[in-house]
Formats: C-alpha cells, structure tokens, sequence
C-alpha cells in the first residue's frame, strides 16, 4: 500500500506508460521531486520517470504513443516526450562515476532502480514509486520518507563521496533548506566546511542557476545564513559573509549580514529585488569609518554598486539582471532622504533615475527599515508613503512616466542644420533638465532654448524655427 495522496501519481498518464511498460516486460518508476512533492502533499509539476528499458528500446514503444518525443538526451538514458499537452522525461536506470580531474559524469547504464537512487542528490530525492500492473509501492532504499518526516537533508551515499562527486550539490543543499524548510544532517554540514574549495571546478553558471533558486524561495534569508555559517557563501559571493564584521548602527541586529537578511525576508519572491535586497549593503566594510563615537558609511551605496555589478557579472547574470540590482543597489538610500523635503523637481529626478524599477525601489526602501524602534519604523514608512503619494500627484498633472522634452533629436538636427554627434546629445540633456526642474513646456519655447544655447556656445544664430515646427505637438 502506499500513502492515498500519492494515488494521483498512479493516474493519467503514468497509468498509461506503466501499462504499456509493463506490457513490454520493462520496469518504470516514478522518481524524484514528484515523488517528494507528493509525500508532502504537493502537487508537482514535473513528472521523471526511470525504468530498466534502454533508449533503443523505449522509442518503438512511445513513437505511436506520444504526441511528440524529443531525443536529445538520448545519449544520456533520456527521452522526452509530450502527451496530451503533459511532458515527460523517461531515463534508463543509471550508475554514474566521477572522474577526480572532472565534474561531469562517466554515465553507464544500471539495472536496478536501487542502483539508480543511489547517484541522487539527497535522500528525500531517492524515493520512487514502483508502476505496473500490480499494484503501485514505494522504493526508499535510502529511508529518504523517514528524513521527510524529520526534515533532513542527507545525502545517499556519505557526504564527503557525494560532494566530492559533484561539488554543485553543496550550493543544492541550501537551495532545498530554503524551498523545504528542511534542515542539512550534521554530517553535511561538517563536509560542506572540509570540501567548499571544490565549488571552485563548477562553472559559473551552474552555481548561478542554483543560487537563483535558492535566492527566490521562502525560506532565503535561513538558508543564507547557514551558507554563509558554512563557508560555502564565501566561495562565490564572498561580498555577504563580510557583511558579519561590520556593526549594524541601528543596533537591531548584531551585523549588517544579519539586517541584509532581514530585509531579503521582508522582499517578494523576486529575483533582481531579492539579490538586491541582499547586496544593498555590500558597500558598508569598505567604506566604514569612524567619528568620534559614531560610524560612518559615506557613499557606500556607491561603492557597493560597483561590488554588486562585479559579481554579478562573475556569476554570469544576463546584463538585464546586473543593470537592474546594480541600479536598485545605487538608488537604495534614496528614497530615505526624502525626510529633508523634496521638490517637485526632486520628485521629477527620482522617477527619472528609477525609470522601470521605480515599484521595486520603493519596496526596497520600505523593506530596508528593521530598526527595533517602532516610532522611528513608522515615521520612515510615512515618509515613503508621502513619497508615493506626491509621485502619483505629479502623474496625474504630467506625462512623468514619460519624462522627455517637447522636442527631440531629429527637430534638433534639422533646426541646427547639424548632423547626429555630442551637440544634439547636449542640446536633449539641456532641455530634458528644464523640463525635470520646471515640469512640461511647450516646443516653442524648447526651440526658443535651443536658439539661446546655440548662441552662448558660439554656433550661427538658427534664426526662428519655422511655424509649423514650434507649433506641431504643444
């Protein structure tokens, strides 16, 4: 018997494949995260099955079957295959080995589905559910539903055999930590602190896309800090763990790691605001001083822009993503000041310098408040209240989502008689920074500026520009 919530695994299309499987004499399992998810009473989305039919031999069994197959993994064990808009991935039983000088697998091919288990990650990723005609049972060779229940990560094999294998798993681990909410076994932890030079060998990306993963779930901000307890943080983002030795100055935490992760739990599940949230501080080690009995970090966000950008790009996120959390990490302090009373030409500025992260800065600034003050959290939150409000009075008096100057480039071009280069690039700058300080204006009076430029920079008088074109759009 197995557990009634794993009865929806047993239908559908699983039915269907253990059906035609087991009529061809072949074994095929349910394996991995669906498995897991339903055990914990998940639904999951992903189906992997494996089974002791060899690629050559599931084909002239699914060709008629499947709406489509995909054998790009073929070399692999793995075929891929869509039926009734569900995908599918089926790999033949294997036994991988490591090479000491090389990260990626020998793959052979297995013949028991224990065998197969046995080179996963963790235990709780080592159950699979037995299909055929019989009815369905539960392979735990590893009692990976006993750690289920207890909420551990433990590897299969030893942790110093399976990290050392593929080093990826101990930035895995973590990742699991902060999706699950489990916690890594002793054993683990201790290898992770012996074998965390080996990340080394792992390509960037690799660590990136686990990192990722980790960075967006629920449980981020635990999950980092035990990475960062580990010495594992320090092996690709060693930017986070230097946050420990510098004092928070508001006192509510003992570090800033330890605000810089209160305010990632504070964000969405949101990449480039959950990155910047963690990196928004990066700035601070570099830049504390001391005055008096007070500490300074004068253009830290400056400088921690820069840290952000630098590693990001070492970790190979796409250029969007870099650019994003790099400017959400230069803007972040802000929205802060604007207790010292804004214009509505600063209110202009900081819609401008936001563009499309202006929702997440201004998230990042409400979430960037963890002093233990009460009062003091409450007036911050007002300020940026006051903030958001003033912007959308703005919005509803002028086009500021599209703060731009009445005319652009090629009206330049043609009323200067020049062609593209610095000085239509001068002329837009002059005329957008009117347009920020005073607000909107019409194209006769952007054409009247443009003629006084030209002038003081010692350009041929313009003369007026043609009726039409002061007048057309105002």
């Amino acid at each position: 018997m197995v557990p009634e919530r794993l009865n929806w695994l047993n239908s559908g299309t699983s039915r269907e494949l253990a059906d035609l499987f087991a009529a061809a004499g072949y074994e095929i399992h349910l394996v991995g995260g669906s498995v897991r998810d339903a055990l914990l009473g998940r639904e999951s989305a992903d189906l992997d099955f494996a089974t002791s039919a060899r690629p050559d031999q599931m084909k002239p069994l699914l060709r008629d079957w499947a709406d489509q197959l995909y054998t790009m993994g073929e070399r692999f064990g793995t075929i891929g295959l869509l039926r009734d808009g569900e995908r599918c991935e089926i790999t033949t039983f294997r036994a991988e080995t490591y090479r000491p000088d090389s990260r990626r697998p020998e793959v052979a091919f297995g013949d028991s589905i224990e065998a197969d288990l046995g080179r996963r990650d963790f235990t709780v990723n080592a159950i699979a559910l037995r299909l055929g005609r019989d009815t369905p049972f539960l392979v735990d060779p590893f009692n990976g539903v006993a750690d289920l229940a207890t909420r551990t990560l433990r590897t299969p094999s030893g942790p110093d055999v399976s990290f050392s294998d593929d080093p990826l798993r101990m930035v895995r681990l973590f990742r699991f930590m902060a999706q699950l909410g489990f916690y890594p076994d002793r054993p683990e932890l201790e290898a992770v602190a012996r074998l965390r030079e080996r990340l080394r060998t792992i390509s960037a990306e690799r660590i990136r896309d686990e990192f990722s993963k980790l960075v967006v779930a629920g449980g981020a901000a635990p999950a980092m800090s035990a990475m960062v307890e580990s010495g594992l943080a320090a092996e690709f983002v060693p930017e986070v763990p230097a946050l420990a030795m510098t004092e928070d100055p508001d006192h509510r935490h003992k570090d800033v790691l330890a605000h810089s992760l209160a305010v990632m739990a504070k964000t969405e599940s949101d990449l480039v605001l959950r990155l910047a949230a963690l990196f928004h501080d990066v700035g601070k080690p570099a830049t504390r001083r001391f005055e008096g009995s007070k500490v300074t970090f004068h253009h830290h966000e400056v400088v921690g822009a820069r840290m952000t950008r630098r590693r990001l790009r070492k970790l190979r996120y796409p250029n969007g993503t870099v650019n994003d959390v790099a400017e959400l990490v230069f803007l972040h302090m802000r929205a802060h000041t604007f207790k010292m009373g804004w214009t509505d030409s600063a209110v202009r500025r900081y819609v401008r310098d936001a563009g499309e992260l202006l929702p997440r800065l201004n998230r990042l600034a409400r979430c960037d408040v963890t002093t233990r003050s009460d009062r003091r959290a409450r007036r911050i939150q007002r300020q940026i209240d006051e903030l958001e409000e003033r912007i959308e009075a703005l919005r509803a008096r002028e086009e500021l989502d599209a703060l731009r100057p009445p005319i652009d480039g090629f009206d330049v071009m043609e009323y200067l008689g020049v062609g593209p280069g610095p000085t239509v690039g001068a002329v837009l700058k002059m005329l957008l920074e009117k347009r920020i300080d005073q607000g909107p204006y019409d194209r006769a009076e952007a054409f009247g500026d443009v003629r006084r430029w030209a002038v003081e920079q010692g350009l041929p008088d313009p003369g007026e520009p043609p009726p039409e074109a002061a007048s057309e759009g105002s």
